[in-house]
């Protein structure tokens, strides 16, 4: 939606506006043509929650646990978004489940480059990472939960340590 209705020239706007109109108006009409407005509701509501938990599980991979660099650092381009991503590997069928986004660095690095093509990018970007000495990382999406779930753990029982509720101030009683 953005790139099409950006004010700079859009080579085949009047075909992708159609396709989108389509795309965002077909569920509803769908929903509200063969369910009672209440089930429709419910089952677009159930469809969004489904797809928001799914984009958060295809996201949450690729930063989660990965350094943060403090806004005032002095690191150029390339090496904030590398540094900051981790790609996760598995091929085609990761391509796919993930929509590209498994390929991280090489979105950030490249945000309006096809999907098709942040394979290809990867290849290109870890080579010069390589040559360069920028740490790439890469992992399998299993060991990526993994790391979320450790540094999630970590974060959780060091605030833990040092946080005082003041509401359990407040209500406790004995």
């Amino acid at each position: 939606m953005k790139f099409v209705f950006r004010r700079a020239k859009v080579t085949h706007r009047w075909v992708e506006l159609p396709i989108l109109l389509v795309r965002l108006s077909l569920l509803p009409v769908l929903a509200f043509t063969f369910l009672p407005p209440g089930m429709a509701f419910a089952f677009i509501g159930v469809q969004l929650a489904v797809f928001g938990f799914y984009m958060g599980a295809s996201f949450a991979p690729n930063h989660k646990g990965m350094p943060v660099l403090p806004a005032d650092s002095r690191v150029d381009f390339f090496s904030r978004q590398v540094l900051t991503s981790r790609n996760i590997s598995g091929g085609r069928f990761m391509d796919i489940l993930l929509g590209g986004l498994n390929r991280q660095a090489e979105h950030h690095l490249f945000p309006d480059m096809a999907r098709p093509q942040l394979d290809k990018a990867a290849k290109i970007v870890r080579e010069y990472c390589k040559k360069h000495q920028v740490p790439y990382t890469e992992t399998t999406l299993l060991q990526s939960y993994g790391i979320i779930v450790r540094y999630l753990n970590d974060v959780g029982l060091a605030a833990g340590r040092h946080f005082e509720c003041p509401m359990a101030t407040v209500t406790r009683r004995f």
